[in-house]
């Protein structure tokens, strides 16, 4: 199998703009599978919502874009096509104080289609009264959930944006950079649509397919480069495993100097963050082995700044450095590789020093805020994000099934939303 393009091609994310040759697919794009939802001439496979035809009035296609016209009255745009699991990516720009919004997921058996569709919001941040509160910017999962590391460009100026749907899976990305992800069936997604004013919408993010639509909300918005892949069963990711429930350390076992109870290091907060003292070094380990997997996870420096590190496909024995691959969370050097105790893998030559693989990039934040980590362990390949950014990677690793183990090595570093997504290994690559 081949490793799910909606979860791990996060190089993908980060293809060149279309601004060169927009409306066109590139090479990898081809490749992948996507095909383009607007051919920058023509309104073909767009309609009104709940009608038979383009709009008479309020859209246009105009220099390679779907253009809403400022008050033409044209109503929202749908696709004809309904989609389910999906990687869709297009282009948007604002006029000064512009307002709109793709929903996906949409149904035509409601009046309205954010009666049932999230929306990936479109907006002018510094001109538009929304852009104020974070759950209603640019990029945010309207009204419900907002968007962090955003980089906006300047009214007129294209955006690059990516929405992912996989399953229950939702990921905003805007200029290659992810700004959120939920699940739409999970806890959180259920207390703040209650909170919210979709709370008596029964369809509300439950259609397990639907259409892609872009609205007119009165303002002139433009649209481009609209293109989507379909991702096929086999690239689906399976349910998450949640590794922390927030409550008690059921599913790990701590590994510290003289056997010393994992109540000395570790333990959960009242706000159910998982606490690492840092003192004595050691780690906790999960119970179950893991191959090929995607692993999730926040972690943060409470106070002084420290070392610490997540370890996979551990082998062999607990000790000090037991046998596997590390994703160093040391303060500065958070997405370094470390290959401890010889742990078969290949990682980039000039930024390779003995066993240690530098970082492409900074990306963390400073101590006090949340960092997130997403590894993407898929067969013989891995792929390390830090908030979003892709700053590591390394190939032919050894496909062994191993533990995961989160370090304590020296100073208080706090750990929240551990969970792990199983895969199904590629076959050689």
């Amino acid at each position: 199998m081949r490793i799910p393009f909606a979860w791990f091609l996060v190089a993908c994310a980060a293809l060149p703009a279309q601004e060169d040759k927009p409306n066109t697919l590139t090479k990898e794009e081809q490749e992948q599978g996507f095909r383009l939802l607007f051919d920058g001439t023509s309104p073909r496979g767009w309609r009104g919502f709940r009608k038979a035809a383009f709009p008479e009035k309020g859209w246009v296609v105009e220099d390679g874009a779907l253009k809403v016209q400022a008050r033409g009255g044209g109503g929202d745009l749908v696709h004809t096509d309904g989609y389910s699991h999906f990687d869709l990516r297009l282009q948007w720009k604002v006029s000064a104080g512009a307002n709109s919004g793709v929903m996906y997921r949409v149904s035509e058996r409601e009046n309205a289609p954010w009666r049932t569709g999230p929306e990936y919001q479109i907006l002018d941040d510094g001109g538009h009264p929304d852009g104020k509160d974070p759950r209603t910017a640019a990029g945010s999962l309207y009204a419900l959930v907002a968007g962090k590391d955003k980089t906006l460009k300047p009214v007129g100026e294209w955006n690059d944006a990516r929405i992912v749907v996989d399953g229950r899976r939702v990921e905003h990305w805007l200029n290659g950079r992810q700004l959120l992800a939920i699940d739409l069936g999970g806890d959180e997604w259920k207390r703040l649509v209650a909170a919210s004013k979709f709370k008596d919408m029964p369809g509300f993010g439950r259609e397990p397919s639907g259409l892609i639509c872009l609205q007119d909300h009165g303002d002139e918005v433009w649209f481009r480069s609209i293109r989507i892949r379909e991702i096929p069963a086999r690239e689906r990711a399976a349910e998450p495993i949640v590794l922390f429930n927030g409550k008690d350390l059921s599913g790990w076992t701590a590994h510290l100097p003289d056997g010393a109870p994992m109540a000395d290091v570790w333990s959960v907060s009242r706000d159910g963050e998982l606490v690492c003292k840092g003192r004595p070094a050691g780690y906790i380990r999960t119970e179950k082995d893991y191959t090929s997997f995607i692993l999730e996870l926040e972690w943060r420096w409470p106070g002084e700044p420290g070392n610490s590190g997540v370890l996979f496909r551990m082998q062999g024995q607990d000790k000090v450095w037991p046998k596997s691959i590390e994703a160093q969370l040391q303060s500065g050097n958070a997405g370094d590789f470390w290959n401890i105790d010889d742990f078969a893998m290949k990682a980039a030559p000039e930024r390779t020093k003995g066993r240690n693989t530098k970082k492409t990039h900074a990306s963390e934040k400073p101590p006090g805020e949340w960092n997130r980590y997403r590894i993407t362990v898929d067969g013989p390949r891995v792929v390390l994000e830090v908030n979003g950014q892709v700053v590591n990677e390394a190939n032919e690793c050894a496909v062994l099934p191993g533990k995961v183990c989160l370090q304590s090595e020296g100073a208080e570093i706090h750990f929240r939303n551990i969970r792990l997504t199983p895969l199904e290994a590629s076959a050689g690559k």
